[in-house]
């Protein structure tokens, strides 16, 4: 299980929970330190999705500016040209891929062969025959989200092959058997 954390109040929920990694899709250049070093302190794992930061540009200097002063695990991103920045930074990437079409996902898994992000966040997570389908044409591990709702759609998920799945549903983060690897 993968926390997406949409608001600040999210962090202290997350925090409450033994899920280890989170993806930060909220704050601003003005607060996003603050936030990655709460999460890093209480030793979780921090991944910003770069688009929703404001104020960080989408280029190198922006990614220098994340490694180097706000020092997050990683980064996620829908654009593959971060992720190669990101790499340079020695920082962990993670590929978001949209499931629009057959165009997007056969484009998507041209550009995943190419860039070799460390993971890939496949959405919306309800398709599990494309997660399957996914899973088989790369080596890439692959995460999946959105429009998660409930416990059998996070089981759906993981049966088809993904690695984890993301979720903003708070309540959700917390029906995790910690027994389970």
């Amino acid at each position: 299980m993968i926390a997406s954390i949409k608001s600040p109040k999210d962090l202290e929920s997350f925090l409450d929970t033994d899920i280890q990694s989170a993806f930060l899709l909220t704050g601003n250049i003005s607060v996003i330190k603050r936030y990655v070093d709460l999460l890093k302190q209480h030793n979780r794992f921090v991944f910003l999705h770069i688009e929703k930061i404001a104020g960080i540009s989408y280029d190198k200097e922006g990614l220098k500016f994340l490694a180097k002063f706000v020092k997050p695990t990683g980064i996620v991103t829908t654009k593959s040209s971060l992720i190669q920045l990101a790499k340079q930074q020695n920082l962990v990437t993670i590929q978001r891929l949209f499931l629009v079409d057959t165009d997007a996902v056969k484009n998507g898994l041209k550009t995943i062969e190419l860039i070799q992000p460390d993971a890939l966040e496949v959405m919306p997570a309800l398709l599990p025959e494309m997660i399957t389908k996914i899973t088989r044409k790369t080596e890439v591990p692959v995460i999946t989200g959105g429009l998660i709702k409930n416990d059998r759609h996070i089981e759906l998920a993981l049966k088809s092959g993904a690695l984890a799945v993301s979720t903003g549903r708070s309540w959700l983060w917390k029906r995790i058997d910690t027994n389970n690897d």
